[in-house]
């Protein structure tokens, strides 16, 4: 079984079991925002009760889960997802950044494709850890927890990812290459910038084979300021 390296300067386990995460969040948004531990409760079962029939335990990673999973990964396989795009299309008022001075996570948002990685919980572990993921993904209830179908190797996988609300207070919307590249390169919150945010995860893409044009173009702009 493959374990992903923590990174001792961003979100760990601990955060996630001893709630701290949501802690945080809290003090930074509305708290009407953040989800309860019954409403997350709610919002896994909803989410495994419209689990397609046949599919196994994988999780699309497409932004900080791809560096920092905080689960065993028994499997991974680079897919591809089509319909949904990624983009820094999300504030950040936490963990990246401050009310103050927001900063930009990754969401996924309607339209084009995305290359990410699929990644197989291991089955007698999959309700616990799930139950984690969500004190990870959705605490500030900003993303809507999906099934989706992937081209993983030429073989379809059935995958749980997590995309983006555009009804959400945080979501950013389209913004300008120039907007982006000026708030990842001032913003940071309580787990690191949102430069760094960029970085790793363009650097784990690449070390699956996956070149994202429009991450190496920010990293270029950014490097170039």
């Amino acid at each position: 079984m493959k374990r992903w390296p923590h990174h001792p300067d961003t979100l760990s386990r601990s955060d996630l079991e001893q709630n701290r995460m949501r802690e945080i969040y809290t003090a930074a948004i509305d708290p009407s925002l953040a989800l309860s531990d019954e409403q997350l409760s709610d919002s896994l079962t909803t989410t495994l009760a419209a689990k397609p029939k046949g599919a196994g335990w994988w999780v699309f990673a497409y932004g900080s889960l791809l560096w920092n999973p905080l689960f065993p990964v028994a499997e991974m396989r680079p897919a591809m997802l089509t319909g949904l795009h990624r983009r820094f299309c999300l504030w950040s008022l936490a963990s990246r950044g401050t009310r103050d001075q927001p900063g930009l996570v990754l969401g996924l948002d309607r339209g084009g494709a995305c290359r990410g990685v699929a990644m197989r919980l291991p089955a007698p572990l999959a309700l616990d850890e799930l139950h984690l993921l969500w004190r990870r993904e959705m605490v500030a209830n900003a993303y809507r927890p999906t099934w989706v179908r992937l081209d993983a190797d030429a073989r379809e996988v059935v995958a749980l990812t997590f995309v983006v609300r555009r009804g959400h207070p945080q979501y950013a919307g389209k913004l300008s290459l120039d907007k982006q590249v000026e708030v990842l390169d001032c913003a940071c919150g309580a787990f690191g910038t949102s430069l760094d945010y960029l970085e790793r995860t363009r650097v784990a893409l690449v070390s699956h084979g996956i070149v994202d044009p429009y991450l190496e173009r920010l990293a270029a702009r950014l490097a170039a300021r």
